[in-house]
């Protein structure tokens, strides 16, 4: 099973990496969206995202992006055919403990959307730091840690796409957050955008395929 806003999201990922790219985005959607359907368990739909990236090598900017998909996907469509209580399984804790060195900080993105989604609120930046990742808390100090850079540029917020592109490039090399910094901030800073507010971020951006791929993610999966 795919989830509408999975298959969406992938969908113009793919079309605007592609573009980017000189790719046909055709083939690469139709193997990706053939993982994503597919009956197999969480584990053997990874072995499948894999073979499919490795088949497209061009996309690999994107793979672990993809793995954050593949697990919202996971709890949105196919955990619904199991358990109710799979999820606090010694057979998920492995599959959890098997995979900590996969995907990227874009899911608690993902997870925030939904948790906006299903409360009816409009994402905000600093709704997701302080209520949903709880960087305050003292108990939360890792989070801390790798959200420093965007913490430190929420009064970003109040300025232009123009800074925070400023902002990204002097991001630290070894953080965690340096190819996501643009995408994830520009979502915020207008999560309603117009067509020159896209057009804008598009201008600004600093790898032009990877964070026009990435923010499109972020937009259609709030907008669907």
């Amino acid at each position: 099973m795919m989830d509408p806003k999975i298959q969406a999201s992938i969908k113009t990922a793919i079309e605007l990496f592609s573009k980017s790219n000189n790719l046909d985005a055709k083939p690469i959607y139709n193997d990706l969206a053939e993982v994503f359907s597919s009956d197999a368990d969480f584990l053997a739909k990874l072995d499948l995202l894999d073979a499919a990236f490795d088949k497209h090598q061009k996309i690999e900017p994107l793979r672990e992006v993809f793995f954050d998909l593949l697990l919202m996907n996971f709890f949105s469509a196919d955990v619904i055919k199991l358990e109710e209580d799979y999820l606090e399984s010694p057979e998920w804790e492995q599959i959890e403990e098997d995979t900590l060195d996969r995907g990227t900080e874009l899911l608690n993105v993902l997870l925030y959307l939904n948790e906006c989604q299903d409360e009816e609120i409009e994402p905000d930046l600093e709704d997701f730091l302080k209520e949903f990742l709880l960087v305050d808390e003292d108990e939360f100090q890792d989070e801390h840690r790798i959200y420093e850079d965007i913490i430190a540029g929420q009064i970003l917020m109040e300025s232009s796409i123009e800074e925070i592109a400023k902002a990204a490039k002097n991001v630290d090399e070894e953080s965690e957050l340096k190819e996501l910094f643009y995408p994830i901030m520009t979502f915020f800073y207008d999560v309603q955008p117009s067509t020159d507010t896209k057009k804008a971020i598009e201008q600004n951006a600093i790898a032009k395929d990877y964070d026009m791929a990435v923010y499109s993610i972020l937009e259609t999966f709030n907008q669907a």
